[in-house]
């Protein structure tokens, strides 16, 4: 799930593991977009620990693995995956794969088009990329309270190091690369988090709180003052806390002829 040249996304494998285990478990819907037939050969962009890449090798694709996390490849390797340390924004394989597929990971990557070019030729002519990512007004509600809690500390500025586009920008992108038909949706997702924001912001805002220099002592108070900040509207009277997700989900074809969609 790390890019590699995004210096906010540091991942602990077993936070991940434990805290952000939802994200794999609600990559079923692009996963069945991406519909792996037995014998194709797929790259997973942003594969993390494996656990997605893991039923994609179930429905008997051949399937590489790119991380920048060497500690979630390590996981990934447990599994008998076949994975590589890199980035994103660096791809180097060229017309290698039926299809690049992609969950919760493109919008750590900071330099879009380099993504979107180097996926472009992975593919095999005709060969299809299929992606769910963090879409426009994505985590609104904690980025907000987030910046918020910074600017109270005299953290004022901060970079949130992530990229939420709308459909019709990542269309655009993908366009400009050469993609055609490309088909793509907004869908608002409150996903619940079964063991509360706090270890949300543990695990998926360490990079991005050691990236701003926030001491260990004052990462727990800015945590948790954003906790409370979010209470009233992400936390019900039980107790039970979610997230303000809002993903794109999308497909677009590498043509059989170049410059055919252009």
């Amino acid at each position: 799930m790390s890019s590699g040249t995004n210096p906010t996304s540091e991942w602990s494998a077993k936070d991940y593991t434990d805290i952000g285990s939802f994200v794999p478990v609600l990559g079923s819907a692009v996963l069945d977009l991406l519909d792996p037939q037995p014998g194709d050969r797929i790259l997973d962009l942003g594969c993390g620990d494996g656990a997605l890449t893991e039923r994609i090798v179930g429905r008997g694709a051949d399937v590489v693995g790119v991380d920048a996390s060497a500690e979630l490849l390590k996981v990934a390797r447990g599994r008998g995956l076949d994975v590589r340390l890199g980035s994103g924004e660096q791809l180097n394989f060229n017309a290698e794969f039926d299809a690049v597929f992609s969950n919760a990971a493109l919008h750590w990557m900071l330099d879009p088009q380099a993504v979107a070019t180097g996926v472009y030729t992975a593919l095999q002519p005709g060969g299809r990329f299929v992606a769910e990512m963090g879409g426009f007004g994505n985590i609104a509600a904690v980025a907000t309270a987030l910046r918020a809690v910074m600017a109270a500390h005299d953290y004022a500025g901060v970079d949130p190091g992530q990229f939420y586009p709308t459909v019709q920008q990542y269309e655009q992108l993908a366009t400009a690369v050469g993609f055609t038909d490309f088909r793509g949706e907004l869908i608002p997702r409150p996903t619940p988090l079964a063991t509360g924001m706090a270890d949300w912001l543990r695990t998926f805002r360490q990079g991005f709180l050691d990236h701003h220099k926030v001491s260990v002592d004052e990462q727990v108070q800015i945590i948790n003052e954003t906790v409370e900040l979010l209470r009233p509207s992400l936390c019900d009277f039980a107790g039970n806390w979610q997230a303000d997700y809002v993903r794109l989900r999308f497909s677009a074809i590498r043509p059989t002829r170049a410059g055919a969609g252009q």
